[in-house]
């Protein structure tokens, strides 16, 4: 066996990680959003019954709404697997460039979900008939907390590229 071949192989794997980096933070994020959308919707609005995706009109709307809001959550993390699956056939998959981008979509979607859905917007709130001020600070501040690892973790792949 040339050792000399196994060394070019495995360096040529490790320049992979480099040239797929925006895809793999990429591939994450579509991923981190997906997933809290998807655990938003189950948890929120179909196990907890707290609020539809749209509030504004007829409970029949609300579902209507829900269900577009599912299926958008569905296909983002259906995408993100088979982007996924093209890194790994390339040799470039990054977990940490990846887990990035998964920190980052994932707080990202949920904190435009705190403030433009909820308080611009107003399509629903998190939760109706309660003081909803202590709801609004966790869910934003978990959302900040999401996007603060993402980017600790991008910073630390950006510099493992230089």
């Amino acid at each position: 066996m040339d050792l000399s071949n196994i060394h070019k192989k495995r360096n040529h794997k490790h320049e992979n990680h480099f040239q797929y980096g925006q895809r793999n933070m990429w591939t994450g994020l579509l991923l981190g959003l997906g997933v809290v959308a998807f655990i938003d919707e189950v948890v929120f609005h179909q196990l907890l019954h707290w609020h539809h995706f749209y509030d504004k009109s007829t409970t029949n709307i609300g579902l209507v709404s829900d269900g577009l809001f599912h299926a958008f959550s569905f296909f983002a993390t259906i995408g993100s697997a088979f982007l996924l699956a093209d890194l790994h056939r390339k040799h470039g998959f990054w977990v940490q460039r990846w887990l990035a981008g998964i920190f980052l979509g994932a707080g990202a979607f949920q904190l435009y979900d705190g403030i433009i859905q909820h308080k611009l917007m107003k399509l629903h709130q998190i939760r109706y008939h309660v003081n909803i001020i202590p709801y609004d600070i966790v869910w934003n501040v978990i959302a900040s907390i999401l996007i603060v690892i993402g980017i600790v973790l991008l910073v630390k792949t950006n510099q493992q590229q230089r």
